[in-house]
């Protein structure tokens, strides 16, 4: 299915020129085109089409993944209240060294972490990951590793990963392949 992301504007570079009212058509996991709204929705007729209120640009890269990843823990909302878990900020430190890790904790506390990048517009990480089940995490999780940040540029042909985010900055939507994976509610 075709989609079109119409937001107020798009950058194809994190700091390039500001394309007012441009849109972003997504076949499967590539961009499809790039140029004024009215052109695509013209151009893709039965196109889905997404309006966001805010600016798409290309994902943030995390470039302290692994320390974000593997030397903190996310904890679960549940978990609030327990022993050593006041509340759900990532632990470090000698709070997360009093907590009992094995691997299946920490593979859900990657996922966890994840979550919080894709919430706040990263489609990409800096690895590479030691733990086993934190590596699986990332690799499960859509977000492109890299081994050193490196710019991004949207165009056509490109995988669809990018980011959309308001005025004020907080992330609307981010997309992975062409997924819409984390939507501000």
């Amino acid at each position: 299915m075709l989609t079109i992301h119409a937001p107020l504007a798009v950058r194809l570079t994190g700091d390039g020129e500001r394309l007012d009212g441009h849109a972003v058509a997504v076949s499967g996991d590539r961009i499809a085109a790039i140029g004024p709204a009215d052109s695509l929705t013209e151009a893709y007729p039965a196109a889905r089409v997404r309006h966001w209120p805010g600016e798409l640009a290309p994902g943030r890269c995390a470039v302290d993944a692994a320390a974000w990843l593997e030397a903190a823990y996310h904890p679960d909302p549940r978990e609030v209240g327990l022993p050593g878990i006041p509340d759900t900020e990532p632990l470090t430190g000698s709070a997360l060294a009093a907590l009992p890790m094995e691997e299946v904790r920490w593979g859900h506390s990657a996922r966890r972490g994840l979550q919080r990048l894709l919430r706040e517009g990263f489609t990409s990480v800096v690895g590479p990951f030691a733990r086993p089940s934190v590596r699986t995490a990332v690799q499960r999780s859509g977000l492109t590793v890299l081994p050193a940040p490196r710019p991004v540029t949207l165009s056509a042909g490109a995988r669809a990963d990018f980011a959309v985010h308001a005025a004020d900055g907080h992330c609307l939507a981010t997309v992975l392949a062409g997924r819409l994976l984390h939507r501000r509610t």
